[in-house]
């Protein structure tokens, strides 16, 4: 037998060098993300030059020549408007802000009985954060405690009349309180029902699917604000005598059937992208349509369309805003009531309470943003 010469042939691996010069450290990245182009290079050119021209007014304006005290409008207005700053003065007055933080968070709900939605806060967070937790155990429970205990007790603490707490009347309710309240519900409840109404509308009864069709078609025919003057205002009309519903409660429903209707939508386009091999492999495995629709069909389209629902979740989030127009107050429609409060009114006011807004609704919206792309990187394992 012919003898190989396996002189040539390398008894161990090559140590891992370091990466070229050129390809690590801030100098490439900026190659690679900023200037890999001249196309790339002149857009950063003219994006730098942008921020330039817009940051550093805004600094002197929130930070540099901001009031951060004060009691009444004479902090924030010049001489020549009857106030303590000079005249050609201009700065944010985030006094104004500190000085109706407690109503910009809560509304009109009486000062005694804040602790409470505090305390409603506090547990919404503590069984948010490991729901949202990949690694914290448990979920299961979490998620009974988070969708349906919490809820229960959320309205047992902020309505109150029970167990010796004070009715609290939802007219009372405002700011910040009332966009998370319309948010959170709308989102619990819209997904499911969206989801619903997805399958409904790919359903083969006739009956079925007419009836969603016409439902999705007709709410995403017309504008939100539309919806909740019907829900608060026409509504009543047709109820019997001496039957009403609560404000709050007409708002609720009208964010969530509007919400409802674009989220099955979104559901849709993901139950049409799974290709149909896979419904024939779960008919091939005697699985019923529920079993198949949830365990083979709806964790793969749900899992498709995340920026899509986190999209309408958001746009929801924002929306809350127009409940302003049924005369419910959430975080801007509080600001912006407070606008009209003589002993505050100057020329820095309104902007000021606008841009506080504005940052708070910022965000709820960036995290809500950030959390659903690092759900899809997680769960992106179908195209690595």
């Amino acid at each position: 037998m012919q003898e190989h010469d396996l002189s040539f042939v390398r008894a161990e691996m090559v140590a891992a060098q370091a990466a070229p010069r050129r390809e690590r450290g801030a100098g490439a990245w900026l190659r690679k993300n900023l200037f890999a182009s001249v196309g790339d290079s002149i857009l950063t050119v003219l994006g730098l030059l942008l921020v330039a021209y817009l940051i550093p007014p805004f600094v002197e304006w929130a930070f540099v020549n901001a009031q951060w005290t004060g009691t009444d409008r004479t902090f924030c207005a010049t001489t020549a408007q009857g106030g303590m700053q000079p005249d050609g003065w201009s700065g944010a007055c985030w006094a104004f802000v500190q000085a109706k933080f407690g109503q910009f968070m809560f509304g009109r709900y009486p000062l005694a009985e804040r602790w409470r939605p505090i305390l409603v806060a506090v547990m919404f967070v503590a069984l948010l954060v490991p729901l949202l937790i990949p690694k914290v155990p448990r979920k299961g429970l979490n998620a009974v405690l988070f969708f349906f205990v919490f809820p229960v007790i959320a309205f047992v603490l902020l309505t109150g009349g029970w167990f010796g707490l004070p009715h609290v009347e939802t007219p009372l309710w405002g700011g910040l309180l009332v966009t998370l309240v319309l948010s959170f519900v709308g989102i619990a409840v819209s997904l499911p029902l969206g989801i619903v109404l997805a399958l409904g509308r790919r359903s083969k009864m006739p009956v079925v699917k007419l009836v969603c069709v016409i439902f999705i078609e007709t709410v995403r025919g017309i504008p939100l604000v539309t919806v909740l003057f019907m829900a608060s205002v026409m509504l009543p009309l047709f109820l019997p005598a001496g039957v009403t519903f609560d404000k709050l409660l007409r708002a609720l429903i009208g964010v969530t059937l509007f919400a409802a209707a674009y989220m099955a939508e979104v559901v849709r386009g993901g139950l049409q992208a799974i290709p149909k091999g896979q419904y024939e492999g779960a008919d091939s495995l005697g699985l019923g349509y529920w079993q198949k629709m949830v365990l083979v069909i709806l964790p793969q389209a749900l899992k498709l369309v995340i920026p899509g629902i986190v999209n309408t979740f958001i746009g929801m989030f924002k929306d809350t805003s127009l409940v302003y127009i049924i005369s419910m107050f959430d975080l801007l429609g509080v600001v912006r009531q407070n606008f009209s409060d003589a002993s505050w009114a100057s020329a820095q006011t309104p902007i000021s309470g606008l841009v506080f807004a504005a940052l708070v609704f910022w965000l709820f919206c960036f995290g809500m943003s950030r959390y659903s792309m690092f759900m899809e990187r997680r769960l992106d394992t179908g195209h690595r």
